[in-house]
């Protein structure tokens, strides 16, 4: 079965969100290849997360895509967040303790405590 490497989002705002998923437990290095736009890049193990620049004709980031991670402590990345931040409070459900939050572009993530 194939398994996810590599999440790409773009965004308006790249210090504010590698600032947001730095709050998660990701780790960034600030580079380019080559010509390319400078990026943040996750290090570390699991899908690396990266973090580019909206493309210069995209005025509005996509926030229809939803992303989920797996994370030792829910409530301890909450403390971390603002309010507002916060979709749905934690909750055991079916699938484990989780809660739902939003990004600063509106992306909805699935916090699920490991």
């Amino acid at each position: 079965m194939p398994h996810l490497h590599l999440i790409v989002i773009k965004t308006s705002q790249p210090d504010l969100l590698s600032g947001f998923y730095t709050s998660l437990g990701f780790q960034f290095h600030y580079h380019r290849h080559g010509n390319g736009p400078f990026h943040y890049a996750s290090v570390g193990e699991g899908p690396l997360l990266e973090i580019y620049p909206l493309p210069k004709n995209v005025t509005v980031a996509d926030h229809t895509t939803r992303l989920g991670f797996t994370v030792a402590n829910v409530d301890d990345i909450l403390q971390k967040l603002p309010e507002a931040t916060i979709i749905s409070a934690p909750e055991l459900t079916e699938w484990g303790y989780s809660a739902i939050i939003q990004d600063p572009d509106g992306r909805k993530i699935e916090l699920l405590q490991a």
